[in-house]
C-alpha cells in the first residue's frame, strides 16, 4: 500500500521540484536575460565576433546628458576552437557583472572574442603581442574590433534616444586586466577610466626604455608605432584615471607561461624588475609615476588571485570617477 502510494505521488513530487527549479532559474537569470542584447559579428563595420549589450533600467547621465558604457573584456580561461563556448562564457560574464552595471547605472558591453586552441599562442583575451601581428582576421587587432563594437553599441543606444559618451569605463581582472591595461595604452583617447586588477604579473610600462634597455610591447611601448602605425600618446594616457590593484598574496604570473609572452621578453622583465608579481609591483608603480600617469596602485593585504574578493574596490573606483567633475 505504501509503495503504491509512493509510486502514485512520486511523479507529481518530481514535477513540482522541476517547476520550482525552473522558477528559481528564471528569477535568477531573468532580469539579465530579458534585458541583454546579443549582437552578431559584423565584419562590414569592423568586428568579427559577437558581443553582448546589457542596459539597466536606470542609466546614470553625465554633465552633458550622456550615458556611460562599461566594457568588460571576456576571459574564458581556456583555449577552444568551439566559438560557442566563448560566446556562452561572455554571456555569463555579463550576467556576473550585471550587478556592477546596475549599481553604477551604466550600460555593459562584453565582447565574445575567441581564444582558439589551433592558434593557442595568440592570447586574445590578454591582447598580447600576437594579436597585433597575426594575419588571422578573426583574431587580429582585437583592440580595433572592440572600438567597432563600442561605436556600434553607441549607435544602437542613440537610436533609442540614449546618447552615449565616446569614452568608456574599462575593467578587467587577470587576463582581461591585461586586455584593459594594454587597450588603454593603445587607445587612451577612448577610455574614461580603467580598473586593472591583478594584471598578469606586469602592467604595460608607459615608457619606451629603462636605462639602456628597450621595453617593446607588451613590456612597454617602445615599438608601438612600428606595430600599429600609431605612436604612443603619452599625454592622453596620462589623463586617464587608472586604478591598478592586486592582492599581496597573488602569485599568478603570466610571464611564466608560453602563450602570452615571448621567452626573451619575459626573461628581460624578470631581469629588470624581479621574478614575481609582488617583486615587480613597486617598479611598475614607479614607472607610471615617472610617466605622469594618473594611476593609483594598491595592494590588498592577505588576498590572492581572487576577483570576487576585490571587485568592490573596482566598483568604488568607478563610482568616484562618475561623481567627479570633468
Amino acid at each position: 500500500m505504501a509503495l503504491r502510494r509512493f509510486l502514485r505521488w512520486a511523479p507529481k513530487v518530481m514535477l513540482g521540484l522541476v517547476l520550482l527549479a525552473a522558477i528559481g532559474v528564471a528569477v535568477l537569470l531573468g532580469p539579465y536575460a530579458w534585458r541583454v542584447q546579443h549582437v552578431s559579428a559584423d565584419p562590414r563595420i569592423g568586428f568579427r565576433s559577437d558581443y553582448y549589450l546589457y542596459v539597466p533600467e536606470t542609466l546614470h547621465r553625465d554633465a552633458n546628458g550622456n550615458a556611460i558604457l562599461l566594457v568588460q573584456p571576456n576571459n574564458s580561461g581556456r583555449t577552444s576552437d568551439d566559438i560557442g563556448l566563448h560566446r556562452r562564457d561572455a554571456w555569463m560574464t555579463g550576467f556576473e557583472r550585471k550587478r556592477i552595471a546596475d549599481e553604477l547605472g551604466v550600460a555593459l558591453l562584453v565582447p565574445a572574442f575567441p581564444r582558439t586552441a589551433s592558434d593557442w599562442k595568440v592570447y586574445t583575451h590578454a591582447l598580447d603581442r600576437d594579436v597585433l601581428t597575426t594575419r588571422d582576421p578573426l583574431l587580429a587587432r582585437l583592440d580595433l574590433q572592440l572600438i567597432a563594437m563600442i561605436d556600434d553599441a553607441r549607435a544602437r543606444l542613440q537610436k533609442t534616444g540614449t546618447p552615449v559618451d565616446g569614452k568608456v569605463l574599462l575593467q578587467g581582472f587577470s587576463a582581461s586586466a591585461l586586455f584593459a591595461n594594454r587597450f588603454t595604452a593603445l587607445h587612451p583617447d577612448r577610455v574614461r577610466a580603467a580598473s586593472i586588477g591583478s594584471p598578469g604579473g606586469w602592467p604595460i610600462a608607459p615608457v619606451a626604455t629603462v636605462g639602456a634597455d628597450a621595453l617593446p610591447y607588451p613590456a612597454g611601448i617602445a615599438d608601438l608605432s612600428a606595430l600599429t602605425g600609431t605612436p604612443f600618446d603619452a599625454a592622453a594616457f596620462a589623463r586617464v584615471p587608472q586604478y591598478v590593484y592586486m592582492g599581496d598574496a597573488d602569485d599568478n604570473d603570466s610571464l611564466d607561461l608560453g602563450d602570452g609572452w615571448d621567452k626573451p621578453m619575459s626573461a628581460e622583465v624578470d631581469r629588470l624588475f624581479g621574478d614575481t608579481p609582488l617583486a615587480r609591483w613597486t617598479h611598475a608603480e614607479t614607472l607610471y609615476a615617472r610617466a605622469g600617469a594618473h594611476a593609483r596602485f594598491e595592494l590588498a593585504p592577505g588576498i590572492g588571485h581572487d576577483r570576487k574578493a576585490l571587485q568592490d574596490r573596482s566598483t568604488a573606483f568607478f563610482r568616484r570617477e562618475l561623481a567627479a567633475p570633468r
